[in-house]
């Protein structure tokens, strides 16, 4: 019989890794083939992804699927390279497109090319080709997309903008009509105390790709940092003129005194709109007090749609001694079935094009009625830069100083000043 294993963590330190986990991998018994799979996710994620495996195993009785599960994109991260580090890998490993690249950096993932042309029942063809990818290094596919994921969302409270006379945003406006939309719905109380905001969202990098502006010089290979071009400060400081010049934004210290997250304000009618990916959708799906919807996020002033992107898949560790088995399990984990449920959830735009184009999505009649767009928008996507140490420049440096942004203690030119000799000296570091 063989044994198939997802396996999830919380942190260790990787210097304690052999000692305790020495031993916690393959399991010698009687003829069965071992194979471990780490994945994180929602409650509901959890429980499709014990149902396709469920499945899975009737089709498959010689072998079995134990799923083990850790909330926390961090604690997984850490633990999965605690694993490596440990002499314990899995088989299989789940990865989103952030994390991919520290995986990637340590060299964890074999190349799928050979199990993709010589299985006549899989075509990578079928996958929205930005996401792929994303995925592939050097010509190596390292993953099977499962979902992708544009923070293209601009979700609006419909019952706001009938009280304010106005009509709802169409996925073709633009930046300077989405600001006068949120000014509109943006709401003082006798004193002065902004009560209810127009707009909302965390993701400077959107409004940074609308006015044109860069990140980094190549995605793929990040060399030099960029916020400091012309277009790049004009998109920031639209960002922090949102929640300085304009209040129509909760700047960090408003946000943090509601005691609420930004979903929760849009939830409860204190933002009118708010921007953030279709991960969303489950938890709004429970308000019962207004109607809503989603729009495309807005093209910048020179007509220009960009926005960042999430998106995960499926991949196979190079040391695994079960390749085929494992390539299996992926192609179910990362096939239509899987999808499908996901996107009937609202949990996921599904990586599969016809799956995304078809019933169980964009013709689900489920809110958002609109999640449609999101085909559109996989095709403006802007990955984050392919270097191992992104993620620490954005947590050391870029956020940091993005709070000072929307406090208005520095403009988008002293940011640009103050982070960019500290990510360059960090993209040189990185892989």
């Amino acid at each position: 019989m063989r044994f198939i294993k997802v396996v999830g963590f919380v942190f260790l330190p990787l210097i304690i890794a052999a000692l305790l986990f020495t031993g916690c991998g393959k399991k010698e018994d009687d003829n069965r083939i071992h194979l471990e799979v780490m994945y994180w996710g929602s409650h509901e994620e959890v429980k499709i992804i014990e149902n396709i495996v469920a499945e899975w195993e009737k089709e498959h009785p010689t072998v079995d699927v134990d799923l083990q599960h850790t909330p926390g994109v961090g604690n997984y991260t850490n633990k999965l390279l605690t694993r490596v580090a440990g002499g314990a890998p899995p088989d299989i490993a789940f990865a989103e497109v952030g994390i991919f690249v520290d995986f990637v950096t340590h060299d964890l993932f074999t190349d799928l090319n050979p199990y993709i042309q010589n299985d006549p029942d899989f075509s990578i063809d079928i996958y929205f080709p930005d996401v792929v990818k994303r995925f592939t290094r050097d010509g190596k596919v390292l993953g099977v997309p499962r979902d992708t994921a544009p923070f293209a969302c601009v979700y609006y409270n419909k019952r706001m903008f009938d009280e304010a006379g106005l009509e709802y945003p169409s996925d073709d406006w633009n930046t300077d009509e989405m600001l006068e939309i949120a000014k509109a719905l943006t709401k003082q109380d006798s004193k002065g105390r902004t009560v209810k905001y127009g707009f909302y969202s965390p993701f400077y990098e959107n409004c940074l790709y609308t006015f044109g502006g860069k990140l980094v010089d190549n995605v793929d290979s990040p060399k030099k940092c960029m916020l400091g071009t012309e277009k790049s400060i004009a998109g920031l400081q639209f960002f922090a003129d949102l929640h300085t010049k304009y209040k129509v934004s909760p700047d960090p210290e408003a946000l943090g005194s509601t005691g609420k997250s930004a979903n929760q304000l849009f939830m409860t009618g204190q933002v009118a709109m708010y921007n953030s990916g279709i991960w969303e959708s489950p938890a709004l799906r429970h308000i019962n007090t207004f109607d809503w919807d989603v729009a495309m996020f807005p093209k910048g002033p020179d007509g220009k749609r960009a926005f960042a992107t999430g998106g995960s898949a499926y991949c196979i560790l190079k040391t695994t001694e079960h390749p085929q088995e494992a390539w299996e399990v992926v192609k179910a984990l990362a096939g239509a079935k899987g999808q499908i449920m996901m996107a009937q959830k609202g949990l996921a735009q599904p990586a599969i094009k016809e799956i995304a184009e078809g019933p169980y999505w964009a013709g689900d009649k489920q809110k958002p009625l609109n999640k449609g767009m999101l085909n559109e928008a996989v095709k403006y996507v802007v990955y984050s830069p392919f270097n191992s140490k992104w993620r620490e420049v954005q947590d050391k440096y870029i956020y940091p100083a993005l709070d000072h942004l929307r406090l208005g203690d520095i403009d988008a030119k002293e940011f640009s000043q103050r982070v960019i000799p500290e990510v360059n000296e960090m993209l040189k570091e990185g892989k």
